[in-house]
């Protein structure tokens, strides 16, 4: 075998050898690379759900009214403010509405506040739909629209979907009532209404608070409470709710007037943002003067640091 032969044939055996290398520490290994065919090499994609957006809808089934618009009321997930700016399209509708309902005073409206189990009550309020329903309610009487021709209510609605900002868009639903003007169902009316104020009366709403704070607990109960409130005086034409402060005896009296005063104006505050008009509450302080018991026990001084609300 000549010098040259020898050359070539192992520049032969050297490619061999590699190749048969490469095989067994690589390419055999590699299945996860190699070209898949059309069917798996489709991409698995989830479209997003489209955000739920219900208009400004409401209709008459006794008469001839009817509104359905795109535009509405938006609210933050776990929220009850009103987003601002309000359209000129939906302010143009309430401005029908008003003219249908002043023209019509055996008519009610119900507005049906919606919300999710998934959000979080940060309201005066039993839930979030009640809240939104009496944000809406607050703005269409500072339309022009009387408070006793609303009523407020609420929804469970687990479908909602937000959109990618965490908004809800028109999270309310609406119906025309047409009620009984006659006198029994007048006076039947006023029996309600009588029997609402005198249950507050007999159990005011206490809302606690820590020792030198007025900072606010609320509970589902007092939420319940504070809704039969806001109800009573929005139906009541002479209705005054008093915000009254109380504190136990410890420190100075002086000083125990002022904290209660500082408690009461911080629930007229949190009602006023929970809608409740401010011309309707009264603020004052009784400071340590009326206990309601014992201040020799921690337990009793935290009974007596409160803020009564009830009615005039």
């Amino acid at each position: 075998m000549t010098k040259k032969t020898t050359y070539i044939l192992g520049i032969l055996l050297t490619g061999i050898f590699g190749c048969f290398l490469q095989y067994y520490t690589c390419c055999k290994n590699c299945d996860k690379y190699k070209l898949k065919t059309p069917a798996e090499n489709v991409a698995t994609t989830v479209d997003s759900p489209s955000p739920s957006q219900l208009g400004f809808s409401l209709t008459d089934p006794k008469g001839g009214f009817d509104i359905n618009i795109n535009d509405h009321f938006n609210f933050k997930g776990s929220n009850f403010e009103i987003l601002k700016p309000i359209s000129a399209n939906l302010n143009g509708a309430i401005g029908k509405l008003k003219a249908y309902l002043g023209n019509h005073p055996d008519k009610t409206l119900d507005i049906i506040g919606l919300y999710k189990s998934s959000e979080k009550n940060t309201s005066a309020f039993p839930n979030l739909g009640i809240a939104r329903a009496e944000a809406i309610k607050h703005y269409l009487v500072d339309h022009g629209i009387s408070s006793k021709q609303l009523n407020c209510k609420d929804q469970l609605d687990d479908s909602l979907i937000p959109n990618a900002k965490g908004i809800y868009l028109g999270p309310a639903k609406y119906h025309l009532n047409t009620i009984d003007t006659s006198d029994d169902a007048k006076a039947a009316a006023a029996a309600h209404l009588k029997e609402l104020h005198d249950k507050i009366q007999e159990k005011p709403l206490n809302l606690y608070f820590a020792t030198g704070s007025s900072s606010l607990r609320l509970n589902p109960e007092q939420r319940l409470k504070m809704f039969d409130v806001a109800t009573y005086v929005d139906k009541a034409d002479d209705a005054e709710i008093q915000v009254i402060g109380h504190t136990d005896n410890t420190g100075d009296f002086a000083k125990n007037i002022q904290l209660g005063l500082d408690r009461a104006n911080t629930i007229k505050g949190y009602l006023i943002k929970n809608n409740i008009p401010a011309a309707k509450i009264v603020t004052s302080s009784q400071g340590s003067k009326e206990p309601i018991a014992s201040n020799e026990t921690e337990q009793g001084r935290a009974k007596n640091r409160r803020v009564e609300v009830t009615l005039k």
